[in-house]
């Protein structure tokens, strides 16, 4: 069984349909995750593993060859019964009491790619110590004289985790808060698997919920299903040209990635909300209008404001490498109030260790209702209070993980000793390096985990600050493919 180059990245190996990505590539890491999961379960001798998948191309038959797999090894295995989000199958491994959960995506990548996560059984991503468990049982499967995985052909019992994540989901937000409001909501689940869910909730409120890109296509529209503002054109226009129902109504405009565990924003003026405003926004709701305190988690390439509201509501802040499982850790180990990251992703205490859009979502929708203000009145009293925090992020291309490895590694080794005409004043290398400058302002060089990108982050107190910024991360990437 001769296949390379897996490797689980910041939230499981994702790799190019038929070329890495194949159901030769998927048995194999399903019978190594079965053996590490009998190695370490604490659920029984016969442990349960859930199955789920998204709208990617073939998923659903991915996800049955994983199963079967799965269930070849001696687990309990249960298959989703039609596509769902990532955070409803992590929420339903912790109702289920099962070891783990399986879900086949690749969440905001290219079309052409598709994934593995695990979720571990508190409904995290899945360890550091674990996915190198799973990455030496691949090694030993393929070592000379390993005989064939065994698969069943028994029937594969299904489960359905939306009625039990709905429920959870009327506990943790406040809805009759948000169907007293003139809420209008526009959504796009960019043809991922959220199409359908929010706005089902939305609409048993007898809100209006519109959406867009609410059916299967494989393709994602031609673009990657990841809620950047260059994606949500469509939403934007939307939110702005749609005939309004009424005086005083109140628009929003919500985006999910892929799999449904990332939120984006447009507000009721077209304009984005990023990941970042969104963090800020939903702190400031749960310390101001909750009252709720606990410690703060941001990821490296998160923005600065969050450090600020961490700091003016006395809220210790704990900052982590780049991916989410790195914030699960820190809620299983502390009081943490909510913990997020730059690419969309927030998890809230009293659910589950892992980031979910929808609850996400409605926390914000709640934040409108209780201000009776629109999000873009929202926004401009956090910046008014905190200042202006502009960011953007670019994906180069350099043919390899080891070019993108190599480049970063030279900075860190030489840093400017200023960007665009400013000092720099301190430089950073939890993940990557961040080189932070006298104005406020800093760029992040990192290499992706899924993907031969290198990674260029900006945070400054302008647009144009922050363009500068990319711009001289784009031509030292550049200079190096030369």
């Amino acid at each position: 069984m001769a296949v390379s180059g897996i490797h689980f990245g910041t939230d499981g190996w994702r790799g190019v349909i038929a070329a890495d990505f194949t159901f030769a590539a998927v048995r194999l890491v399903a019978g190594a995750i079965a053996r590490q999961v009998l190695a370490t379960a604490v659920t029984g001798p016969h442990p349960t593993v859930l199955v789920g998948y998204d709208t990617r191309f073939l998923s659903k038959e991915f996800a049955e060859a994983a199963a079967r797999v799965l269930q070849g090894q001696g687990l309990q295995v249960r298959l989703g019964s039609t596509f769902v989000g990532s955070p409803l199958l992590s929420y339903a491994v912790v109702q289920a009491g099962a070891e783990g959960g399986v879900m086949i995506t690749a969440s905001h990548n290219p079309p052409q790619y598709n994934g593995m996560k695990f979720k571990s059984r508190h409904g995290g991503s899945a360890s550091l110590e674990f996915t190198r468990g799973v990455e030496r049982e691949i090694r030993a499967l393929q070592a000379p004289g390993a005989g064939p995985l065994p698969e069943s052909d028994d029937a594969l019992p299904e489960f359905d985790p939306r009625p039990a994540h709905r429920i959870r989901m009327k506990e943790l937000a406040d809805l009759p808060r948000i169907a007293a409001a003139p809420l209008e909501v526009f959504i796009d689940p960019m043809y991922g698997a959220g199409q359908g869910y929010l706005s089902g909730i939305l609409r048993a409120l007898r809100l209006r919920a519109t959406e867009l890109h609410a059916e299967v296509n494989p393709a994602f529209g031609g673009h990657p299903p990841e809620p950047l503002a260059r994606h949500l054109t469509e939403l934007s226009r939307a939110v702005t040209d749609h005939p309004y129902s009424g005086a005083g109504t109140l628009r929003v405009g919500l985006a999910f990635d892929g799999d449904a565990d990332r939120l984006a924003a447009v507000d009721e003026q077209g304009r984005y909300v990023n990941s970042h405003q969104i963090f800020a926004l939903l702190l400031k709701h749960l310390f101001v209008h909750r009252g709720m305190t606990g410690r703060v988690v941001k990821a490296f390439s998160t923005g600065q404001m969050v450090d600020k509201l961490a700091d003016a509501y006395g809220l210790p802040l704990t900052i982590t490498p780049i991916g989410f499982k790195y914030i699960a850790e820190e809620m299983l180990k502390r009081d943490v109030l909510i913990g997020g990251e730059e690419s969309g992703g927030v998890a809230i205490r009293g659910h589950i260790p892992e980031r979910d859009a929808t609850l996400a979502a409605l926390l914000l929708l709640e934040y409108v209702a209780t201000d009776q203000k629109p999000l873009g009145a929202l926004m401009a009293e956090l910046e008014k209070e905190f200042g202006p925090h502009r960011y953007e992020r670019v994906d180069v291309p350099l043919g390899s993980l080891e070019a993108t490895e190599a480049l970063v590694k030279g900075v860190a080794e030489d840093p400017p000793d200023a960007l665009k005409g400013v000092k720099v004043v301190r430089v950073e290398d939890l993940d990557g390096v961040k080189m932070h400058c006298a104005d406020g302002s800093w760029l992040l060089l990192r290499r992706s985990g899924t993907e031969p990108v290198l990674r260029i982050y900006a945070e400054g107190p302008s647009e144009e600050r922050v363009a500068e910024l990319l711009k001289w991360g784009i031509r030292r990437a550049k200079r190096a493919e030369a």
